[in-house]
């Protein structure tokens, strides 16, 4: 994409109403725009970002065996007065009438569509596991809604529904899920530990949240500092395995962390003292098993192998996608800028001519731009006649990981330069050398 024809409006200034880092860069750097309180257009940098994120999601769902779909935004409330929770919610959900005089609400979450599907569709357990789930956008009526995607009020959030026949079944989705919860935040550059939660409003005993350690957090979280020293890398995993499901879980839970809500004080104080931390923490995604609740209410049940109805065992599992762009800035920046993990970037590299318009400089530019196009890359080539100060504080503030900058002078010595924006470190080669340099780092052939 050339800087010239795409829309990016930059602000020089801080907004006001921005409180925290990534509120004000990604205001700044022109990823949304507020259309009310809690509300956020997506421009196109954003949205950029966002659809990277939701195809790590789907990438990684996939992978554990789990089946996309899309339900609606608008439900039925019926639905939720038959699982006891329309009352129960509270005032976060919106509800509203059609023109039927019909009560109708804006989803904040799916157990009850979910489960009226399955039980229209699936009737013996012959049909099981099955976990279904989607990637769309959710509403709740925060009271105070703020720091910008982080606590807004619609939102883009991963919800996916296991149905099992027994427990042990459902507890090994449960594993599944936190499995390919770990290969989904790393691959976006994060280390999101699962901690022992609360299962409010949704239900279950069995829950655990995945929160990125960052001091604009919402949560207070205990933990042994042992666990910041766990990476799930790219091991392989066989998601049919229960064992191999369970001694990940084991792994990544058997040391102490916990939100506030579930904290435990004299637990933690069996851990030394030199590995307890108390911390702040953003919340990024949630699991839950809660057995029957669902099914039982709703009656949701399959013929079992004993040929009578049996209630299957369910849990949800959510994933944050657009709260994750601001647990990644919170986690990922300096006072310049953002620094994107080059897993969700919005461009791979940043192309910087220092003097547009000199002919060798364009013609430069323009060869590495269509060498990275044509191997699959999306460069942003700054061709603007904007000073070299601004343009290397435009790439800063966007935060692209790379940034390749081309000026007559060093061309002359047959030289550009390759920036790394996460510690600054310049080297100066071959424009060819540069080229290969970036697609190296994408696992890209040249």
């Amino acid at each position: 994409m050339r800087l010239s024809r795409y829309f990016l409006p930059v602000l020089k200034e801080t907004p006001s109403e921005a409180q925290i880092v990534s509120h004000r860069y990604m205001l700044r750097a022109g990823m949304i725009k507020q259309a009310s309180a809690g509300i956020y257009s997506w421009l196109p940098l954003g949205y950029k970002v966002l659809k990277r994120i939701e195809q790590i999601v789907h990438d990684e769902q996939v992978r554990a065996g789990h089946i996309p779909m899309l339900m609606p935004t608008l439900q039925s409330a019926d639905l939720w007065r038959e699982s006891g929770r329309y009352d129960d919610y509270g005032q976060e959900m919106l509800r509203i009438k059609d023109r039927h005089d019909r009560d109708m609400l804006y989803g904040p979450t799916n157990e009850e569509l979910i489960t009226d599907i399955f039980r229209s569709h699936v009737s013996s357990y012959k049909d099981l596991p099955l976990t279904l789930y989607h990637i769309q956008w959710k509403f709740r009526d925060e009271i105070r809604p703020r720091f910008g995607v982080m606590r807004g009020r619609e939102f883009l959030m991963k919800d996916g529904y296991n149905f099992d026949l027994t427990k042990e079944d459902a507890l090994h989705a449960y594993n599944r899920h936190l499995v390919s919860y770990l290969r989904s935040y790393e691959r976006m550059g994060l280390q999101a530990i699962p901690m022992r939660a609360d299962g409010g409003p949704i239900g279950g005993d069995y829950t655990h949240e995945f929160l990125v350690l960052a001091e604009t957090g919402e949560s207070e979280v205990f933990y042994d500092s042992e666990i910041t020293d766990l990476k799930f890398g790219d091991r392989a995993i066989d998601y049919d395995s229960v064992e191999q499901c369970q001694a990940v879980l084991e792994e990544f839970t058997s040391r102490y962390a916990r939100t506030d809500e579930t904290h435990d004080e004299a637990l933690f104080n069996l851990i030394p003292e030199a590995r307890r931390r108390n911390a702040r923490g953003i919340e990024v995604g949630q699991i839950f098993y809660f057995g029957t609740k669902y099914s039982d209410a709703m009656n949701a049940t399959v013929q079992g192998p004993d040929g009578k109805a049996t209630p299957v065992h369910m849990g949800s599992h959510g994933i944050g996608v657009s709260r994750l762009l601001g647990a990644i800035i919170e986690a990922s920046h300096d006072d310049r800028g953002i620094i994107w993990p080059e897993g969700v970037t919005p461009f791979h590299c940043g192309i910087v001519n220092l003097k547009t318009g000199d002919a060798e400089a364009d013609a430069a530019c323009e060869a590495i731009y269509a060498a990275l196009t044509a191997l699959g890359l999306e460069p942003l080539y700054d061709d603007t006649d904007e000073r070299a100060g601004g343009k290397f504080a435009t790439m800063d503030l966007i935060g692209l990981p790379w940034r390749i900058t081309v000026g007559p002078r060093g061309l002359k010595n047959g030289i550009v330069e390759l920036t790394s924006r996460r510690t600054g470190e310049s080297v100066e080669l071959p424009p060819e050398q540069a080229i290969e340099r970036i697609a190296q780092i994408y696992g890209k052939a040249v």
